[in-house]
C-alpha cells in the first residue's frame, strides 16, 4: 500500500488566503494502469496566479500548482523510474497521473501536463520552478517580446524583488538598459541593487512619481508590471511617447473582496502618449519556444549574468503557509516548498 498526501482547497478565498481554507488529505494511491506513472514531489511552487485562477473553479478540489518531481513507478514508455519531471498535478506530495491526458484543458496550456525536466547540469532542480521554469520564461518572453528594450533605454519593474521581477531587471541590464525597481522593504531594495538594478525604491516609504523624477529624469521607456494599482498609474504617467508596458500581474488587486474594486481611467493617457500596453499570459509561448526560454535563462544563470534568490519553506505540510506568505511579502525571489 502506497499513501499519498494532497492539499484540498475547501472553498473560495475571501480576502487573503487563510489556513482554514485548506485541508490536508491522506489517501491510498491506486495501482498503476497502463501509461500511468507515480511521482514524488521534490519541490512545489506557490505563485500569485493561484489566487485569481482558483476563483474560476468549483471547490473542493486539489489545490492547483506545479512541482518538480521524481518518477517512482512507471507503466508509461516515455517516463522511466528515477527520471525528473515537471508537472502541474497541484499540491500533491505523491500521486498517480496519466501523462497522455493530463492538462489538456489547462489554461495557458503550459500550465498543464507532464514534461521531462530539461537538463540543467550542475544547477539546482529547484530552478525548474523559478528562473529556469515558468517565472523565468515569463520574464524572458514578456520583456523581450513585448517591451522590446533597447540599449540605453530606461526600464521600470514593479514587484521587482519577486520571482519574475528580479529576473526582468537583470535581463534588462544584460540588454544595456538603466533599470529601476520598486519593492516593499529596504532589505529587498538593497538586494536589488546588489544584483545590478541601478535604482531600487521602497514604495512603502517613497512616492513613486517623485522617485521616478530622480531615477528616470528623461522618462520611462519600458514598464514591466507585476503589481497594478496606483503604482502603475504613476509609472505610466512618467512614460515617454510610444513607451511599451507589459502587464504581467496585478497582485495588489488579487485579495480584494468582490473583485477589482479600484478603477482608474488610463485610456486618455495611453492615447496622448501613444503607449503600447499589453497584457499577457506566458502560455502563448508554449511549444518549441518554451525550451528556448529555459535554455537562455539557464545559460545566463550558469554564467553568472543572472543571480537567483529563492525563499524555501521546508515541509509539504507548510504549503498554505508558503502561499499566504506571498501576499504579505515574506519572499525574496522565488517562493518554494521543499517536500
Amino acid at each position: 500500500m502506497v499513501l499519498g498526501r494532497r492539499w484540498v482547497l475547501k472553498h473560495h478565498f475571501h480576502g487573503h488566503p487563510k489556513p482554514e481554507d485548506f485541508e490536508l488529505v491522506e489517501e491510498e494511491l491506486p495501482a498503476l494502469k497502463d501509461r500511468q506513472i507515480r511521482f514524488h514531489s521534490l519541490y512545489l511552487s506557490v505563485d500569485p496566479y493561484m489566487r485569481p485562477y482558483t476563483a474560476r473553479m468549483n471547490p473542493p478540489f486539489t489545490m492547483i500548482g506545479s512541482s518538480v518531481a521524481e518518477v517512482e513507478e512507471s507503466r508509461h514508455p516515455d517516463f522511466k523510474v528515477g527520471q525528473t519531471i515537471v508537472l502541474m498535478a497541484g499540491w500533491m506530495e505523491r500521486g498517480v497521473v496519466s501523462p497522455d491526458t493530463m492538462g489538456k484543458d489547462s489554461p495557458g496550456k503550459t500550465l498543464g501536463g507532464v514534461m521531462p525536466a530539461p537538463d540543467l547540469g550542475a544547477l539546482s532542480k529547484s530552478l525548474l520552478l523559478g528562473a529556469c521554469g515558468m517565472p523565468g520564461n515569463t520574464a524572458y518572453f514578456g520583456l523581450l517580446e513585448i517591451c522590446k528594450p533597447k540599449a540605453g533605454e530606461t526600464v521600470v519593474v514593479s514587484g521587482a524583488a519577486g520571482a519574475v521581477g528580479s529576473l526582468v531587471g537583470q535581463i534588462a541590464k544584460i540588454k544595456g538598459c538603466t533599470v529601476v525597481g520598486f519593492a516593499g522593504t529596504d532589505d529587498k531594495c538593497a538586494w536589488l541593487r546588489s544584483i545590478g538594478f541601478d535604482h531600487a525604491f521602497n514604495y512603502k516609504k517613497s512616492d513613486v512619481a517623485e522617485s521616478l523624477k530622480t531615477a528616470a529624469p528623461k522618462g520611462v521607456d519600458c514598464y514591466f508590471d507585476n503589481v497594478g494599482g496606483e503604482m502603475s498609474i504613476a509609472v505610466l504617467n512618467a512614460m515617454n511617447t510610444r513607451g511599451r508596458a507589459a502587464i504581467c500581474g496585478a497582485i495588489s488587486h488579487y485579495n480584494e473582496v468582490g473583485g477589482y474594486s479600484k478603477t482608474t481611467d488610463i485610456l486618455p493617457l495611453c492615447i496622448f502618449k501613444e503607449l503600447m500596453v499589453e497584457g499577457f499570459l506566458v502560455g502563448r509561448w508554449a511549444g518549441p519556444r518554451w525550451v528556448e526560454g529555459i535554455k537562455a535563462m539557464a545559460g545566463w544563470v550558469a554564467g553568472g549574468q543572472i543571480k537567483v534568490k529563492e525563499t524555501t519553506v521546508e515541509g509539504f505540510a507548510k504549503m498554505p503557509q508558503a502561499l499566504m506568505g506571498l501576499f504579505t511579502g515574506e519572499n525574496t525571489g522565488k517562493m518554494l516548498v521543499k517536500a
